[in-house]
Order: structure tokens, then C-alpha cells, then sequence
């Protein structure tokens, strides 16, 4: 498998890979444009602009758009994230032509009708409603907002309903004016596709298209602090976050293989102890995430109002100890876990093309998987131990509480038992 990468005289990027044997492809344009480009007064933009896509161009209506696609078996989607928004789509080969040009279509000529911007306002606010009532999801959305208070990066994806309500037309289109040019997107394609066709097309499509001057988000600092929600649940939700490395940094794979071993499996750290020896919770688990300059590292578990005082407690006790007994299997395992998720995560189209747009976007080209896999190999206990004091004991915090907490511990006893 070959990847290509060619870029238009606009800046407009294309990359793609071949897959030998698929007879379906995935194709779609990310968006370097999500959350954390919103000014305030926006919150809640990129992703109203992400739904209203799919609601009417000038030569499709809703349903046309829907039934393009589904007509000859494929499906469609989109997602916003706090640094993108990905629009694509999962064909055979034979119908990626059509894929490509109506994704184009929802990205260029989308009307913004003023009767589906009501229809899409009620849906959203339907789905902030949804959000609010879920538990194990809002407890992110709180986390995000302790760890980076007022930055953009510390906003839901969402948006508060207050400002969904006020959204206007004027709203979206410059939020596109803004942001949606030619050297913010890129054209991922992988399976069945042919790079020169796709890259002929996507001169037609977006060739014609002018650059922007989009403002670039500030810088991200990582404060912490505590959000503590009391509420009558049947579980009291515990989240915890700590700032980690960027998607650049010489640590990052460190930090990924770090919470691997900490709680990212059956054999991990915090399950073996906290659920498998002490039956404190159902469901704990701890995941490494990254930004173009910042990144988190979460913890996150759901128990009973008298377990929760412990569970925190034990959770910070397992990582001063990780910093120093992580052994050689339990890096070993991590490794191992890391590389055959990714690989394994890998024998698809859609995740193919993801991979490849962010890896552009990040980049600026797709590091080969074996180099990939050779710094993941490169990582030693010592690394692991060293990295996991640091993130016991001086990495800054925030905590989200959700349900009835009254018996967790603050950030500040939480921080003075990371100092103990």
C-alpha cells in the first residue's frame, strides 16, 4: 500500500491509499476548524455549521442528499471535534466520483435555509438535553472546562443552549468565511481509489477556491481546578485530568503507553486494584488524549456515594506506586496493547483515511506505520517510571464530580495526597 499526497496551487491537500482487495472506499474532507476557533460569542458554531451541512444546498434538498449516497448502498456522516470537522462518507469504489462531489456539494453551496436552521436548533438543543442527562458524558465536558478555564479549548463542543438559541444565518456563514478555506482542508481517501482520478476531481471541486485568513486559537495552558455537581444518581461519577504532552512531543508515546498500563485494560493498574481486588466500581479506565499543544491524560470511574472517598484516594495512591515499580512485563503489555490497537484499528478505509488527514494536519505528511511502531518499541521502563512520577506528583489537575459526592475528596486534599 502507497500513500500519495498532492497539494493544489490553492493549498488545498489531497492524500490517499490504495488498498489492494477492498472493494469499498472511504473518502471525506477534515476541516482544520473545530471548537477551539470559536471566539466566545460562537460557542456551539462549528458544530450547528456541521449539522446544517447536511440540511440543503443549492441543487440538493435534505433528502437528495441522503439518498445520493444510500441510493447506491453507501452511508454518510460527520463529526466536530475542539480541531476539526471531518465530513465523509464510506462507498465502493465505483461510487467514490459521487461521494466526493456531494461532500463538496454540503461544504460549498450548503443554503443555510432559515426554516432548517429552526428544524436543526431543536435538535441540538435536544442533544445538549441528551448530554446533560448523561452522566458519563457531561462529566467530560465538565473536566475539559476545569483544566482550561476560559480558553476556547475549555468549551463544550455543543455550545450552551442559551447560545444555540441565538444562532442566526449570519452566524454560520461567517464562521465558513472564516475558517472553511482551501489550506484548512484535506481530502483523505483510502481503499479502492485511484490518486490521480481523486486528485483531478479535486481540482474540479476545490481548485477554484480562495485562501482565508483564519485567526489562529491562542496558545493552551493547562490551570485545573474542580467542578463538584450534587445530584441524587445511582452513581456517583469521578473524573480526574492531568495535563500531558502534545501531539509533537518527544513524551507522546510515552503518555499513551503510560495510561495503557494505568488503566487501559483488564490487566491495568487501576482495574486489577480498585475493581478486580477491592470491587470499588464497575467501570474505571484511564486514556492519554492530544492537541496540537497541549494534551490530557483522564481518569474516569463510576461508583457507589460510599465507595467514591476511596476510590480517589486509592487512584492517586496507584500512581505514586507506578512511579516506582512499573516492571518490565507491564511495559511490555502496554506496547503491545498500543501497537496491535492501532494496527488492528488500521484494516479499515475510514480509519485509514482519518489516520492520514490528521497526520497531514499535524505533520504536514503520514509517518509510516513502521516508524510509528518503532517508536512505541523504543520506549523503556525507565522512561515509564520517570514520566509516571511526574504525572503523580507535579503534573496539574482538575477533578469533575457528578452524583452524590458529598463524600469525595477536593482538589486540594487530592493534591496534598499527591505531595504526601
Amino acid at each position: 500500500m502507497t500513500i500519495n499526497l498532492h497539494t493544489l496551487a490553492n493549498g488545498f491537500r489531497i492524500v490517499t491509499e490504495r488498498m489492494p482487495g477492498l472493494q469499498s472506499a472511504s473518502v471525506g474532507v477534515w476541516v482544520a476548524a473545530g471548537g477551539r476557533d470559536e471566539a466566545l460569542e460562537q460557542n456551539g458554531i462549528a458544530h450547528f455549521l456541521e449539522h446544517m451541512a447536511f440540511k440543503g444546498t443549492t441543487t440538493r434538498s435534505p433528502v437528495q442528499i441522503a439518498e445520493a449516497i444510500e441510493d447506491v448502498g453507501g452511508y454518510m456522516n460527520a463529526y466536530t471535534s475542539r480541531e476539526v470537522t471531518a465530513y465523509y462518507a464510506r462507498v465502493l469504489g465505483g461510487d467514490v466520483p459521487l461521494a466526493l462531489e456531494v461532500i463538496a456539494d454540503i461544504l460549498r453551496n450548503s443554503t443555510l435555509d432559515a426554516h432548517e436552521l429552526e428544524v436543526e436548533r431543536g435538535v441540538i438543543l435536544s442533544e445538549i438535553g441528551q448530554a446533560l442527562d448523561t452522566p458519563d458524558d457531561i462529566i467530560f465536558d465538565w473536566l475539559q472546562e476545569q483544566a482550561y478555564p476560559d480558553q476556547p479549548l475549555g468549551r463544550t463542543i455543543l455550545g450552551p443552549a442559551e447560545r444555540i438559541r441565538n444562532v442566526q444565518r449570519a452566524d454560520l456563514a461567517r464562521f465558513v468565511d472564516e475558517n472553511y478555506g482551501p489550506e484548512q482542508m484535506i481530502l483523505s481517501a483510502a481503499g479502492d481509489v485511484d490518486h490521480d482520478a481523486i486528485v483531478a476531481m479535486a481540482e474540479q471541486l476545490f481548485g477554484d477556491m480562495t485562501p482565508v485568513n483564519q485567526q489562529q486559537a491562542g496558545a493552551a495552558r493547562f490551570i485545573g481546578g474542580e467542578a463538584r455537581v450534587v445530584k441524587t444518581l445511582e452513581q456517583a461519577h469521578l473524573a480526574i485530568g492531568f495535563e500531558s504532552p502534545d501531539y509533537k512531543s518527544a513524551d507522546a508515546y510515552v503518555a499513551q503507553i503510560y495510561a495503557a498500563a494505568l488503566g487501559g485494560g483488564m490487566a491495568s493498574r487501576l482495574f486489577q486494584e480498585i475493581r478486580e481486588k477491592r470491587g470499588l466500581c464497575y467501570t474505571i479506565f484511564a486514556q492519554a488524549g492530544a492537541y496540537t499543544d497541549t494534551g490530557m491524560t483522564t481518569i474516569y470511574a463510576g461508583t457507589s456515594a460510599e465507595k467514591v472517598g476511596d476510590l480517589a484516594r486509592i487512584t492517586i495512591d496507584e500512581m505514586k506506586r507506578a512511579a516506582g515499580d512499573f516492571t518490565e512485563e507491564e511495559t511490555a503489555r502496554a506496547k503491545a496493547q498500543m501497537k496491535a490497537g492501532m494496527l488492528m484499528g488500521l484494516e479499515g478505509p475510514s480509519s485509514r483515511a482519518e489516520r492520514m488527514a490528521r497526520m497531514i494536519q499535524i505533520w504536514g505528511k503520514v509517518p509510516p506505520l513502521e516508524d510509528v511502531v518503532a517508536r512505541i518499541d523504543a520506549v523503556t521502563r525507565d522512561q515509564l517510571r520517570s514520566y509516571a512520577e511526574g504525572m503523580a506528583t507535579r503534573a496539574p489537575m482538575a477533578l469533575a464530580l457528578y452524583g452524590p459526592v458529598e463524600g469525595a475528596p477536593d482538589h486540594a486534599q487530592l493534591s496534598q495526597a499527591r505531595a504526601a
